[in-house]
């Protein structure tokens, strides 16, 4: 009985850190999800590789990547980490978004 006692607390303790742990991940699921959603042409992207480029066309499953100018692959949506976010909106030219600079936004 008294080994119960002491096991209770531990059950318990590794049921919360569980929860909380399955809730953060529910969490970004849902974020990653929203920004695959969100995704539009002209936008600019990190891949999970590290390649930055540019969203040129979308299907259910899988977006194409301008990654030079005229150059175009085809990636699985899974493979986009994060959209890149102008720091200035000012700053891009009319066409001129392959700068490269700018913030990055998970889009949470």
């Amino acid at each position: 009985m008294e080994s119960l006692i002491l096991f209770l607390p531990f059950l318990l303790i590794m049921g919360g850190f569980m929860y909380f742990a399955s809730r953060r991940q529910r969490r970004a699921m849902q974020a990653t999800i929203e920004l695959h959603e969100s995704l539009r042409p002209g936008d600019r992207v990190h891949t999970t590789s590290g390649l930055q480029a540019t969203v040129v066309g979308l299907t259910d499953d899988t977006v194409d990547l301008e990654i030079a100018p005229g150059v175009v692959t085809t990636w699985m949506k899974l493979a986009i980490r994060d959209r890149i976010m102008p720091d200035d909106e000012d700053d891009l030219v009319d066409g001129d978004d392959s700068a490269g600079e700018g913030s990055v936004s998970k889009d949470s």
